[in-house]
């Protein structure tokens, strides 16, 4: 790679404004992922029976799955709609934009009747609610991992990326936290309260977001006319290997997510190897590991490239798969906290942390968004029905089925990184190198 292809990644040193982009970006991906991923610990615990009673406990499950489903299955077309709109009109109105459809969303889900109430009216607004969030969230990614990477510094794309990716795991810890608190109110409150303080999240990220700076590389290929006509259409004739290789890549993350935290949360209270408060402490734990992990994992991609880590991470949870339930099936409260915290600090979290800088590297600056975007939210469709698939497995072949499903995603994202090349590999830590001792750092702040 040339000295001139790296400067589409934005000015050598960064701007002035990059940390307060990072930490911006990350706020809003905080909230999003409160917001999103909320739906799922809900789903897992509680919307089997408000929503769809059915008197048969695994299928009250397989339906609240669906309806998780649902939202992960609306992502890509968010992420056509925020990648399109990104190449287009800017990274940064995708972000504000994103952040108040989340917000009124989740918002609605605490007020919305139970079916005992209204009917078939409830799952209803339930999957139309979802749907919208699932929009937002396809939207919100591209524009805020953008925005932090463009604005970064060559040398330090991971480190900046890593601080938008870990807002995910405060988000898991924030949602986890709320629930854990609000288990002990009982009744519909256990579930309608952690929607409905959102809110305050929601009003908090806007006037953050609102003060965050346009990217410079937006500008750039603003400025010099390069703006493509319909950047989907591009990507897809241009890229369209590269986003097949980040869907499998992200693939590992996601859907392995889904299985080893989504799908457990599940399979630790129905088995009866957890109750719901020490569930919900697990993942607490882990999240909060989570936060370091991604960004520690992100940071050593800056040092030794983004592909390494992907492919010796896949390849640890490839042997993780069948350790994971076996660790969990002893019913032991440190074993439980251990598996969770492990297969989400180092299966989850490292390749997140990968992901920040990786992905965007893949793709033009002038059609960057809808390509990342793309690659990202494609993927989440799989992630979003896994639940949902591994509940069958586990009815036809016990816990093996969902182990076995961990392990093929692991093995699906091995693959992929073996077949994607590395963006950070030593040519062009080498050009970074003499390009950052070279350029006076006045000139780009």
């Amino acid at each position: 790679m040339s000295k001139e292809a790296l400067t589409m990644r934005g000015p050598v040193h960064g701007t002035k404004d990059a940390r307060r982009v990072a930490i911006g970006s990350g706020v809003g991906a905080v909230i999003e992922t409160y917001d999103f991923i909320g739906f799922g610990t809900a789903a897992a615990l509680y919307f089997g029976t408000a929503f769809f009673p059915t008197g048969d406990p695994v299928t009250g499950t397989l339906a609240a799955f669906a309806t998780l489903g649902v939202g992960f299955a609306a992502r890509p077309i968010g992420g056509i709609i925020g990648g399109h709109l990104g190449d287009k009109l800017g990274r940064k109105p995708v972000l504000v934009a994103s952040l108040i459809l989340m917000g009124v969303a989740t918002f609605l889900i605490g007020l919305l009747p139970t079916y005992t109430q209204v009917g078939l009216l409830a799952p209803a607004l339930l999957v139309f609610v979802r749907i919208v969030q699932g929009l937002a969230f396809g939207a919100e990614w591209g524009g805020a991992i953008l925005m932090s990477y463009e604005h970064a510094p060559w040398k330090k794309k991971g480190k900046y990326t890593g601080i938008v990716q870990a807002g995910f795991p405060v988000g898991l810890l924030l949602a986890n936290l709320v629930f854990l608190v609000s288990v002990q109110l009982g009744g519909e409150l256990a579930w309608r309260i952690p929607f409905l303080a959102s809110i305050v999240l929601v009003v908090v990220g806007l006037i953050i977001r609102s003060k965050v700076p346009e990217s410079p590389v937006f500008d750039e290929v603003k400025d010099s006319g390069a703006i493509v006509k319909s950047p989907i259409v591009e990507v897809l004739k241009t890229d369209w290997r590269n986003i097949v290789k980040g869907i499998g890549l992200r693939i590992a993350e996601t859907a392995g997510y889904a299985v080893s935290i989504t799908y457990m949360i599940s399979y630790l209270n129905s088995q009866h190897l957890a109750d719901k408060t020490q569930t919900l402490v697990a993942l607490c734990i882990a999240s909060a590991i989570g936060i370091f992990a991604t960004q520690a994992w992100a940071r050593l991609t800056d040092r030794i490239g983004r592909r390494p880590v992907y492919i010796w991470s896949c390849a640890f949870a490839v042997l993780f798969a069948i350790p994971m339930f076996l660790l969990v099936n002893t019913g032991l409260f440190i074993f439980i906290i251990a598996t969770i915290a492990v297969s989400y600090g180092v299966c989850q979290n490292s390749l997140a942390g990968a992901q920040g800088a990786w992905f965007p590297e893949l793709f033009q600056a002038k059609t960057r968004a809808s390509g990342a975007s793309l690659a990202y939210q494609i993927s989440a469709t799989i992630s979003g029905f896994t639940p949902f698939i591994t509940t069958l497995l586990f009815v036809a072949m016990g816990w093996m089925g969902p182990a076995l499903l961990f392990g093929l995603y692991a093995a699906i994202g091995l693959w992929a990184a073996l077949a994607t090349r590395e963006t950070w590999g030593k040519k062009e830590r080498q050009l970074a190198d003499e390009a950052t001792k070279s350029t006076p750092q006045s000139v780009n702040v």
